[in-house]
């Protein structure tokens, strides 16, 4: 074989090799994609009973609430699949979290507060502002293992306020300290931060711009402040919420799901003009709940939500 032969012979086997390569990555890519969502599963409405649909949260036994913001109230899907309304007058609650002691956590932004819910659906009021200045309106929330608590601050004119500008010119990320007697400001270089959500260790912080349509990733530092921040996504969000496995679950249209390295993996249509938010809950934690416009949704998956 002269040398010409011999390097059309390497040319072919080396097409053929990228070929074959190639063919099997798409083949792992999509068996990853499909393998999170469990076999046969089908989005299933629960209701459209609603005005507008956000914040869902998962307690210790799964059940989720979630809120009716236009209609100022907290509803609960419990794991039997029964709906009930759990509060009404929920200060025009939007994002929601449980803390370590069974409260729910509630971004109440009818006056720009957060809100503390005990059992008895009595309320106290955490914090309503940034030295001195009212805050723009709690919007979405996360309690890391110490329980402090992350909660995004945009400013999304409502028409139930009185108000018509910001006190804060500035949409920020703060922590208000487990003791809930020091609030710092963590992040105020986003356009609008909205979704929020940590890894269950407290080393990693997600935030979502919705405005500036990107998703970053924090290293959180032993006093609750952040650290190195890498971009994660070139894709903002609503909602948010992360699995086992450290998949973060984006919302907007559908659900759109990236692995920790911040590769897309799988996507999940919602017939909805927008997806808000998204949780784990049900009795095992595998069931992803979905609040989409007037509706709420499930689908199963294969993998549990963080905890």
């Amino acid at each position: 074989m002269n040398p010409f032969q011999l390097k059309i012979k390497s040319y072919f086997l080396f097409l053929i090799t990228l070929t074959f390569t190639n063919f099997i990555y798409a083949q792992t890519s999509k068996e990853k994609s499909h393998s999170i969502i469990a076999k046969g599963a089908v989005l299933t409405q629960i209701s459209n009973q609603f005005s507008f649909t956000e914040g869902p949260a998962s307690d210790k036994k799964g059940n989720i609430y979630f809120t009716d913001q236009p209609n100022n109230r907290i509803m609960k899907w419990s794991v039997n699949g029964e709906l009930s309304v759990f509060m009404e007058n929920a200060g025009r609650a939007n994002g929601l979290y449980f803390d370590h002691k069974g409260n729910l956590l509630a971004c109440a932004d009818e006056k720009n507060e957060l809100w503390k819910i005990d059992k008895n659906k009595n309320y106290t009021v955490l914090i309503n502002n940034f030295e001195g200045k009212r805050l723009n309106g709690p919007n979405d929330l996360w309690v890391d293992p110490k329980g402090g608590i992350y909660f995004t601050d945009p400013f999304y004119q409502r028409d139930y306020w009185t108000h018509t500008s910001k006190q804060i010119e500035k949409e920020c990320v703060y922590y208000l300290s487990p003791d809930k007697s020091k609030i710092i400001n963590v992040e105020n270089d986003l356009v609008k931060p909205n979704g929020i959500i940590g890894t269950s260790d407290g080393k990693t912080l997600y935030v979502t711009d919705i405005a500036g349509n990107k998703t970053y990733s924090y290293k959180i530092e032993s006093n609750g402040s952040l650290g190195k921040k890498k971009l994660f996504a070139d894709s903002g969000s609503d909602g948010m919420t992360i699995d086992e496995s450290g998949n973060i679950y984006l919302c907007g249209k559908g659900v759109t799901i990236f692995n920790p390295q911040g590769e897309k993996i799988s996507h999940i249509d919602v017939p909805e003009p927008w997806t808000a938010n998204v949780c784990f809950g049900g009795k095992k934690f595998k069931t992803l709940f979905i609040t989409a416009g007037k509706s709420v949704y499930t689908i199963e998956m294969n993998v549990r939500g963080m905890k």
